[in-house]
């Protein structure tokens, strides 16, 4: 059976762009699932690349067919954002390795849903002061800076990826991207080695 390669950690660790850079290694054959979102897009986003982007309907119609793997609402400054990933035939663990990412919520309901054996943890981790400076310097570069909210993920960020909930979900190893092109060969080999090859 295939694997997901499950990514995860506090905003503005790198997950994204080390995300989109594992992806794009051709030796690793991993597979895309794009996740839903209600929240606005960002710049420099585009819909079905790195969510795709609806409405609370959209949502609850996927809901009510009972297609939801995990599903997350978070009260913001700006409203309810809903982030979820749907069974909505995108992963074939028959077929395919995949290459998720999400939060350490999100992870375990994915774990639940297909299988501890099926699920692989990739947990990326940088010191808080320098995650904060990343943060305030992606955010000045959006149209329309949203300060209030940068601030309030920030300080979810240190509940919802706590040492305890780390401990639980039995999160044991980390890659720390102090440098971004050795977390990534780190990350790769790691994969690389799950897969045997």
């Amino acid at each position: 059976m295939s694997k997901i390669y499950y990514m995860m950690g506090k905003s503005s660790t790198g997950k994204d762009t080390l995300y989109k850079r594992i992806l794009g290694d051709g030796r690793l054959q991993l597979k895309t699932v794009t996740m839903y979102t209600t929240r606005p897009v960002r710049a420099g986003e585009t819909d079905g690349v790195e969510y795709f982007f609806c409405d609370e309907s959209k949502a609850a119609e996927l809901s009510a067919a009972g297609k939801i793997i995990e599903r997350r609402d978070y009260h913001t400054v700006l409203g309810v954002w809903t982030y979820f990933t749907a069974d909505d035939g995108q992963i074939d663990l028959q077929a395919h390795d995949y290459l998720i990412i999400g939060t350490l919520e999100s992870y375990q309901k994915t774990r639940e849903y297909y299988g501890r054996d099926a699920v692989v943890p990739i947990y990326i981790e940088v010191e808080d002061g320098e995650r904060l400076a990343r943060a305030l310097d992606r955010e000045r570069q959006q149209d329309v800076p949203k300060y209030e909210e940068m601030c309030r993920r920030f300080l979810a960020d240190a509940k919802d990826f706590s040492e305890e909930k780390l401990e639980e979900a039995g999160i044991h190893r980390r890659f720390v991207n102090e440098n971004l092109e050795e977390t990534e060969a780190e990350i790769k080999a790691f994969i690389l080695e799950q897969q045997g090859k």
